[in-house]
């Protein structure tokens, strides 16, 4: 008889006699025998223990999985079949240990359990050390307020600007979820502002008492907000400082152009566009800032047009004003109707009063 069978035979007599220490016990022995001779296994003999396992988890009280949970969870060679199963138990105590570390689980794994198991087993994901922004998009739209801060303060998990401005509308009452938010490194400067605009007095109070932020950059950014001028606040984002050195390095080499504007807006890259259209454009940095953040296209259509762009790099444009939220077909054709009908030179004009009355307004 060979090992294999051996094995079998005494796992059907373990489930057959019903003693739950029986199954345990040998539980323990057989993962034993896994770990002391896995990386020398065939494919073939690491699927019989895979089984074997399986069956004696499902047969074995909850603290004995949650056990086993455990032992299986920071082990890479762990049977990954197993860990899944143990990943998708009921029982948070079971599931826990292997959601919040086991390297056996990929995103499917991860994304297919966010979508369908509870607040619990998301907060354990929650804790996940490099948690991509596939993952993280499911845990802050379908998480709970812990399970959100939870990804929020993790520094490990990537979020997506989709993910970021989910954040920052489930902030808006949470002041703890705000400085969380206020204090990522990644957190994209167009959110930073707008978060700060929304921010109660008590979130930027702790902002400056646990010294998470600059002073006077947040006193910065809070009047400049208020006033509608952004420039100091720039030097508050180490993206915005180095897409600007960036940026203008190859403007004054002449190689700045409008594909490369379309290009940054197209992967979101806010900064980057926010400063190719204030060099192309010729004009101060905070015309350009309002313009991707306040309401309307008006205003981004006339830069566009002073820069010589086409409707598709504006479009462009627009798109990445408006976020994962998009924009309707019908604010699309006015825009495009407005940017058809715009000239350079009135855009040069308009431009001008626009100038005109911010100056005054100082």
């Amino acid at each position: 008889m060979t090992k294999s069978n051996s094995l079998i035979d005494e796992l059907e007599h373990a489930l057959a006699s019903g003693s739950a220490t029986h199954r345990a016990d040998m539980l323990s022995r057989i993962t034993d025998l896994f770990f002391a001779g896995a990386s020398g296994y065939s494919a073939e003999q690491i699927g019989i223990f895979e089984e074997i396992i399986a069956k004696l988890a499902a047969a074995i009280e909850p603290m004995a999985r949650a056990h086993l949970a455990a032992r299986l969870a920071p082990a890479r060679n762990a049977p990954a079949g197993v860990v899944r199963m143990l990943a998708f138990d009921d029982d948070i105590e079971v599931a826990r240990p292997v959601l919040s570390s086991s390297e056996c689980l990929d995103d499917s794994d991860l994304i297919a359990n966010a979508n369908s198991k509870s607040q619990q087993h998301l907060a354990a994901i929650s804790e996940r050390k490099n948690l991509s922004e596939a993952v993280t998009d499911v845990l802050v739209t379908r998480g709970d307020r812990d399970v959100v801060q939870s990804v929020s303060k993790n520094p490990s998990a990537r979020i997506s600007y989709a993910g970021f401005r989910t954040l920052l509308k489930r902030s808006i009452g949470d002041d703890k979820l705000a400085i969380l938010l206020g204090t990522r490194r990644d957190l994209p400067r167009q959110h930073f502002l707008r978060l700060v605009e929304q921010a109660s007095a008590n979130v930027r109070a702790k902002l400056l008492a646990e010294n998470l932020a600059d002073s006077g950059a947040v006193d910065s950014v809070v009047d400049e907000i208020s006033s509608g001028l952004r420039k100091d606040a720039q030097n508050m984002s180490s993206k915005y400082a180095a897409a600007l050195a960036k940026i203008e390095t190859l403007h004054r080499a002449g190689r700045l152009g409008e594909a490369d504007v379309y290009r940054f807006a197209s992967e979101y890259r806010f900064a980057e566009t926010a400063v190719a259209l204030m060099l192309l454009c010729d004009v101060d940095s905070d015309i350009v800032e309002r313009a991707l953040l306040a309401s309307g296209s008006a205003i981004l259509v006339i830069l566009a047009k002073l820069a010589g762009f086409s409707w598709r790099t504006t479009k462009a444009i627009l798109m990445l004003k408006a976020g994962d939220h998009g924009m309707s077909e019908q604010d699309l054709a006015t825009a495009k109707a407005n940017f058809d009908r715009l000239q350079s030179g009135t855009a040069r004009d308009m431009l001008g009063h626009y100038h005109s009355r911010r100056a005054a307004a100082k």
